[in-house]
């Protein structure tokens, strides 16, 4: 392939839902961002007793109402390629129900453009007793040689190592700007910030992080604010954030889009390089994408993505994160290649994953097909996929995408 090819290709897989409705997430988020500044922090305030039931109410009302295939479609996203729009690809994920879409490749149009996209996918969306269920629209805009989306619009993003020299009042103020961009294209899901730490040592020959300055800086101490700025500016004007790629990709040699067997030595559960998750997490983040690496000191036998240690045990007890976990790209990612499409699906989701991310939707059949087997199969796992899906919806709910009478 050409190497614009394969930077696409890179970019297109480079890429986690907040307990709380978005509202008090963009104060919890910004209070603690706010905190590393001269700025007074803006303390949370959670929301009422009723709005809680109201949005539980709206999530349990579309989930009953769906059925089996739809439940099963909120699993997924499928990827989108701006810049030329596969019909028939996008008439198999609404053929599947697939609930969220990556948009995936450079695209320069600007938002207009993007937003004529994006509502054409949107009048798609399922319907469910009568009303749309609207998609989760994400994309990568991370900043540097990682931003998608680009043109009239747009800012030119710099890079997360730039960025990690700002103060972490002005980055929450610049991803602020740069979010409400993207809500004028219609995105609602930022797969962003990259809260890997990449050691000085290291530096440009770690592939996935470090050779694209992709890392806010060489330590916990200064990705941590900055991550959590970054993701309190996407809150600030309602996009959803996504804190990658868990349990940390600073640590590694090889790329896990183009190679296999790419194994963290270093990694443990205990290890400072954890500590912009765990902030995040405790600031409300929303997503959390998980890596497809190896970490031989948590879990040897399994990649991150397919590991119940990584994803039920360090993530949701230890971190105590209750949103949406996504898997980095189970599509075309060489990392994922000697498992069969149908396999990542459900070891993924048996893991605790919640909504898996490939960037070749003609995977999604095999895949779809094979978890509704399981479900009819297993009741331990249709209990499992439920959770997930209503995971899902509340991301949904709390973007403000559902609508009940």
């Amino acid at each position: 392939m050409t190497s614009q090819q394969a930077q696409n290709r890179r970019s297109s897989r480079m890429r986690a839902v907040w307990p709380v409705p978005v509202v008090a997430l963009s104060l919890a988020a910004a209070s603690l961002a706010g905190a590393c500044t001269s700025h007074a922090a803006v303390e949370p305030h959670a929301p009422a007793p009723a709005a809680r039931n109201a949005a539980t109410t709206c999530v349990d009302e579309t989930f009953g109402a769906m059925t089996v295939p739809q439940r099963v479609g909120q699993l997924f996203m499928g990827a989108v390629t701006p810049s030329r729009p596969d019909q028939q690809k996008i008439q198999l994920m609404r053929q599947y129900h697939v609930g969220s879409v990556f948009l995936a490749g450079r695209s320069s149009a600007g938002t207009q453009a993007i937003r004529t996209l994006v509502d054409g996918l949107q009048a798609k969306a399922d319907t469910v007793a009568g009303r749309r269920v609207p998609l989760l629209v994400s994309t990568d805009q991370e900043g540097g040689r990682v931003q998608v989306l680009s043109g009239p619009g747009f800012s030119t993003m710099p890079s997360a190592l730039v960025q990690g020299g700002w103060s972490t009042s002005y980055l929450r103020s610049q991803a602020a700007t740069w979010a409400g961009q993207l809500r004028a294209a219609g995105v609602n899901l930022n797969l962003a910030p990259v809260a890997d730490v990449v050691p000085a040592a290291l530096g440009r020959n770690n592939a996935p992080i470090g050779f694209y300055d992709r890392e806010f800086g060489h330590t916990a101490a200064t990705v941590t604010p900055h991550s959590n700025a970054f993701a309190a500016g996407m809150a600030q004007s309602k996009v959803l954030a996504t804190l990658k790629h868990f349990p940390g990709l600073g640590n590694v040699r090889g790329n896990t889009d183009t190679t296999a067997n790419v194994v963290d030595s270093v990694t443990t559960s205990t290890s400072s390089s954890l500590d912009p998750f765990r902030s995040g997490i405790k600031a409300g983040a929303p997503f959390v994408m998980i890596s497809s690496a190896i970490y031989s000191r948590i879990d040897p036998k399994r990649q991150a993505a397919f590991s119940s240690t990584v994803i039920q045990g360090l993530l949701r007890k230890n971190l105590g994160f209750k949103g949406v976990v996504v898997s980095d790209d189970l599509g075309q990612a060489v990392a994922v290649k000697a498992v069969p499409p149908a396999r990542r699906a459900l070891n993924f989701l048996s893991a605790g994953g919640d909504l898996v991310l490939t960037v070749d939707p003609n995977l999604i059949p095999t895949m779809a097909k094979a978890v509704q087997i399981r479900m009819a199969e297993s009741p331990a796992f249709r209990s499992q996929v439920n959770g997930s899906v209503h995971r899902v919806l509340t991301a949904k709910q709390q973007e403000g995408l559902l609508s009940c009478g």
